[in-house]
């Protein structure tokens, strides 16, 4: 697990990374997301509900049915995908883990840690799935 996303969040990437590597407009099951990619298929299920009501994949039920992108690949980010699933929780909460960090009650590495942070949503701001899924070199993709 990473230090700052969950494990859902890190699953939610790959599995979108997945989808993004396919056809367009192609239904994917969750059985072969789960299967490529070595993901639980339960928890992959409860992953892609959030990631429906987020609006970032759309289902479709039946024999033909499954899983695909709402919008191109170039237009999602990691941003994106990380606050449907994990909220802005890394963006707010102390990194050491004291409930009152803040600016006026720091912790020892607030000030640094707040730099780091601002460093890195600029990144997953900017980081879209397209980019992911062509610079992915993992077997399975």
């Amino acid at each position: 697990m990473s230090v700052i996303f969950s494990r859902e969040c890190e699953y939610a990437i790959q599995a979108l990374i997945f989808l993004a590597k396919q056809e367009r407009n192609t239904w994917i099951s969750i059985k072969d997301v789960a299967q490529q990619i070595n993901i639980p298929q339960h928890f992959l299920g409860k992953i892609f509900q959030k990631l429906v009501q987020k609006g970032i994949v759309i289902s479709q039920k039946g024999f033909s049915g499954g899983f695909k992108l709402t919008k191109d690949v170039n237009k999602i980010s990691i941003f994106e995908v990380v606050e449907a699933i994990d909220g802005d929780g890394y963006r707010t909460k102390c990194v050491m883990g004291f409930p009152d960090c803040s600016a006026d009650s720091p912790c020892p590495i607030h000030n640094k840690w707040k730099s780091i942070r601002d460093d890195f949503v600029k990144l997953i701001k900017s980081k879209k799935l397209f980019e992911l899924a062509h610079e992915i070199k993992k077997p399975g993709y």
